[in-house]
């Protein structure tokens, strides 16, 4: 059965982007990439929020960008076929390797976590994945955590009085001075 994998760039103080929506401060370097390419390699599917979604949308045609290096060359290879459910209430239409949620949240996890393929689920947009969570849905949390505080924003956990007891399965230094921490959902 496929895993539900919530995986994104944090700031210390928790957030995945600033009070000013900002999010400069996640640019990668090159092992911190390497590292997301890798993670993607893994998923056989993904859920995002529209938010995140649109965000993404650069990465449909950067393989046409003349100025990105082997690595981006790589990881929008990696993205562009990979299908993608987007859970909107606001879109009509879609683009790429993408369609919109027919479903709830829970009904597409249950559906995709049964359906024959490879790969686990991956769940971006704090707010997808918080709903994710107050469901008991994800499997695994995967932060990058980056060394700035940006004294507010979106947090990468929302705060529900619900207590999640979680394994450490892997953790590495970058660098950067990026931590990476996984964890997985002991159930």
């Amino acid at each position: 059965m496929r895993n539900v994998i919530y995986s994104m760039s944090v700031s210390l103080d928790g957030y995945i982007v600033g009070p000013d929506g900002g999010f400069d401060w996640t640019m990668p370097d090159e092992e911190v990439f390497r590292l997301a390419v890798d993670e993607t390699r893994g998923i056989g599917v993904h859920l995002l929020g529209r938010r995140l979604y649109e965000t993404m949308l650069y990465w449909e045609n950067a393989d046409q960008n003349p100025s990105l290096d082997d690595a981006e060359l790589e990881w929008a290879a990696l993205w562009n076929p990979l299908p993608k459910v987007v859970f909107s209430t606001t879109l009509s239409a879609v683009q790429g390797h993408a369609r919109l949620a027919s479903g709830s949240l829970a009904e597409e996890i249950e559906r995709l976590r049964t359906e024959p393929g490879e790969g686990d689920i991956g769940i971006g947009g704090a707010t997808l994945a918080a709903e994710a969570a107050a469901l008991g849905l994800i499997d695994e949390y995967r932060a990058r955590v980056y060394p700035v505080l940006v004294g507010g924003g979106i947090p990468f956990f929302a705060q529900r009085e619900r207590r999640v007891d979680l394994e450490l399965v892997e953790t590495r230094t970058f660098k950067s001075n990026v931590v990476y921490l996984r964890h997985r959902v002991v159930r």
